[in-house]
């Protein structure tokens, strides 16, 4: 019976003593704070000696302007590494952008684009800085316009859920007026559930379609479901940027939170061995690889979570650690470009090949969910 009791309290001894070691190593591998700033930092600088004129076109195979959605995600991701970094070079780079479009919209006030309107986040943050009406007076009138209709099916891709969903939430708390929120859940509500006929929302994987192209019958390679990564990041940062500002007596926060809570825990078994998740959520063999921008998403809305207490700290941390430790050993050269990323497009061949030495056709998206991703992983404790 002595012996019995004895190996019992060796076994729970040595069980405490493996734990306690787990937990210093499990604490220990949260990235050092001044080495996450350097990463972004180093990241952004690459960029902005780059495009020193914050409104120069951009040209690939056609001339845009420098206002389009790529570009209005990399401020988004600039915003937020002022925030946590208030260096006045960063702001004076967003007012210029803003200065250098007239605090316009490509398309004009007339567009329902949510790819268009994108900018406007950037605008109403610098706008809440220092309230200067020109600074809100375009993307205003152009919400102001899909306010005063009754068309609700405007987002029909998902990406413009990120895009447009932020914009509704910052005008509703700048004004007052919580006319946006309903708006903007109607919109929601018609892409969630009626897209492609019953919506590009799968409720029993959690996961979205990109759009209607994708919805079924449509199948991977190896009959899977196909759920583009970066789509998914895309609705992962809009929940985030949504809740982060919406009230939370906002009648659709209860939704938005579960179907957040929903993405996070279908899209953590799906995580590679090596950090990234694959363009191709469920289909690794369709162009499976390394890829940064659905991975950083991904890792902006995990850390977020813990960072807020809306998910499990101990079910995500060693997921955000292992990404974001992945994204930069593998992605950032060392001048600050990023590699891994994959160029515009709607599906996982898209933007191919993606390689640590591959150009994209657009840098800016993909140092913007970068960003995004480094200030909330800085953030944790």
């Amino acid at each position: 019976m002595k012996i019995k009791c004895f190996h019992s309290l060796r076994l729970s001894v040595t069980v405490i003593f493996v734990s306690c070691v787990a937990h210093v190593a499990f604490a220990q591998a949260l990235p050092p704070k001044a080495a996450v700033m350097q990463a972004m930092v180093k990241a952004n600088q690459y960029f902005m000696q780059k495009w020193p004129d914050a409104g120069k076109p951009i040209f690939t195979n056609i001339e845009r302007p420098s206002n389009i959605w790529t570009r209005a995600v990399y401020y988004e991701g600039l915003m937020a590494l002022y925030n946590i970094k208030p260096d006045k070079a960063y702001l004076d780079y967003a007012i210029q952008w803003g200065e250098k479009h007239k605090w316009g919209l490509r398309g004009g006030v007339e567009t329902r684009n949510a790819d268009n309107q994108a900018c406007g986040q950037t605008y109403l943050d610098l706008y809440k800085l220092n309230p200067q009406p020109v600074r809100m007076e375009a993307i205003k009138a152009s919400m102001d316009r899909m306010m005063a209709s009754n068309k609700v099916d405007d987002w029909h891709w998902i990406d413009a859920l990120q895009m447009g969903m932020p914009v509704f939430v910052k005008l509703g708390n700048l004004t007052g007026d919580t006319a946006y929120f309903r708006k903007m859940y109607e919109l929601y509500a018609f892409t969630k559930y009626r897209h492609a006929g019953n919506g590009l929302y799968n409720p029993i994987e959690k996961l979205w379609w990109r759009d209607k192209d994708f919805a079924p019958p449509y199948k991977e390679p190896n009959g899977a479901n196909c759920y583009w990564s970066r789509g998914n990041g895309w609705v992962v940062a809009a929940l985030v940027r949504t809740l982060d500002e919406l009230p939370k007596t906002d009648p659709a926060y209860p939704e938005y939170l579960q179907d957040y809570k929903d993405m996070l825990a279908a899209l953590l078994p799906l995580q590679r061995l090596d950090g990234f998740w694959n363009v191709s959520l469920k289909d690794h063999t369709h162009f499976g690889g390394k890829e940064l921008t659905g991975t950083a998403l991904f890792v902006y809305g995990m850390a977020y979570g813990i960072n807020k207490g809306l998910i499990d700290r101990k079910t995500y941390l060693p997921a955000v650690i292992k990404a974001w430790n992945a994204l930069v050993k593998d992605c950032i050269h060392p001048d600050g470009k990023l590699g891994y990323v994959q160029g515009t497009g709607k599906e996982p061949k898209d933007g191919q090949p993606v390689t640590y030495t591959s150009t994209p056709d657009f840098e800016d998206y993909g140092l913007g969910c970068f960003l995004l991703a480094g200030t909330e992983v800085y953030k944790m404790k």
